[in-house]
């Protein structure tokens, strides 16, 4: 009796497939893809996720420094000095209940009004 019995092996390889090991005997080459795809994902790893600070708290921050003129954030104060110009031009959001929709609904309201 030097081999195990059938059920001997059948339960050896459940109980490995259940605790996370290898269920049948593999070479060196092969354990070597185990040990990799058992480890956590890169994007996971603590230190590679929080490698930069948290982008929500930081442009918080940064906003409440440059409101209190702290900091000042070029890129932003040319988008605030580019919105007064596209309004004059004509270009910015049109008011509450002068949208397109609302227009068309009005030429709709007046079709029907004359029907």
């Amino acid at each position: 009796m030097s081999s195990l019995s059938e059920y001997a092996l059948r339960m050896s390889r459940r109980s490995a497939r259940l605790f996370g090991d290898v269920a049948r005997p593999t070479d060196s080459k092969s354990m070597k893809v185990v040990k990799l795809f058992s480890e956590l994902p890169l994007a996971k790893k603590k230190e590679t996720y929080d490698w930069y600070p948290d982008h929500h708290t930081y442009s918080g921050l940064m906003r409440t420094l440059r409101l209190l003129g702290l900091y000042r954030d070029e890129h932003q104060d040319f988008k605030d000095a580019q919105k007064p110009l596209k309004n004059l031009c004509g270009k910015g959001k049109p008011k509450k209940g002068e949208g397109e929709k609302s227009s068309n609904k009005e030429i709709i309201l007046n079709q029907l009004a004359g029907l």
